[in-house]
């Protein structure tokens, strides 16, 4: 029964595991694009992944506490489902996709989305996806998700463009996410990854997670809306900038 005692690990992991909470708990989990690579530095892509997925279940379940009475049923309704088919298409084609080439064209779509916003002249009116739109970006989601552990992006680009307000849309996020990871869990396991080492690691970092996930409810609810956005945008767009380097230079 052993853990990962790298003392480097975990003192890239500590900091990202609260990271990881304050995106759950209102700053976006576009964070959590950025974590694997950070901590492949350290540790296998794969092992990193297979360490954190345990961790951001349990800050789902305090995101989804405190967003319990904040979220787009509708949405959720056209996200889950669709989401779903994703991670069981991505989990079929487990290893046989060129996962560069994916983290490649997910970064430019989530960089051409950001620019759109940016840039598009005020009187065009800023592209709002419907119904369709929502399945096709879910599913992407939930595939993008179990392969290369970049759902944010898509997701994103489907629920930023729906103008919600920050508490519903942190909200809608945190449910979606959340059953993106439980179901997860599944392909996950019967790979092989979620071993006794990962999960003792995970165990480890654990106690990190609720507290990232208070400290990003409170400065949700400080954040005026409009900065609020162009911060997720922000950290979408770097998603994208990081998803694109990975994908040319892996």
């Amino acid at each position: 029964m052993n853990i990962i005692q790298d003392p480097l690990f975990y003192v890239l992991a500590a900091p990202l595991v609260l990271l990881f909470g304050m995106g759950k708990g209102g700053l976006g989990p576009g964070i959590v694009t950025l974590a694997v690579p950070m901590l492949s530095f350290v540790i296998h892509p794969a092992q990193a992944a297979a360490i954190l997925l345990p961790i951001l279940c349990l800050a789902d379940l305090f995101a989804v506490y405190h967003f319990r009475r904040t979220f787009a049923a509708h949405h959720l309704r056209i996200l889950i489902p669709a989401g779903i088919v994703g991670v069981v298409i991505a989990s079929i084609l487990m290893g046989r996709l060129d996962k560069d080439m994916l983290r490649l064209l997910i970064g430019i779509i989530a960089i051409v989305f950001c620019l759109d916003h940016w840039f598009r002249p005020e009187t065009v009116k800023a592209l709002v996806f419907g119904k369709w739109g929502g399945y096709f970006w879910g599913t992407i989601a939930g595939f993008t998700s179990t392969q290369i552990h970049a759902g944010a992006a898509p997701a994103s680009v489907y629920l930023f463009s729906q103008k919600m307000e920050k508490t519903m849309l942190m909200g809608t996020m945190a449910i979606f996410f959340t059953a993106m990871n439980y179901v997860k869990l599944v392909p996950y396991s019967l790979m092989g990854f979620l071993n006794l080492e990962n999960f003792l690691t995970s165990l480890v970092l654990m106690p990190l997670a609720p507290i990232g996930v208070k400290l990003g409810n409170m400065v949700l609810h400080k954040v005026n809306q409009k900065i609020l956005y162009r911060y997720l945008y922000l950290i979408l767009f770097c998603s994208g900038i990081k998803l694109c380097w990975d994908g040319l230079l892996a």
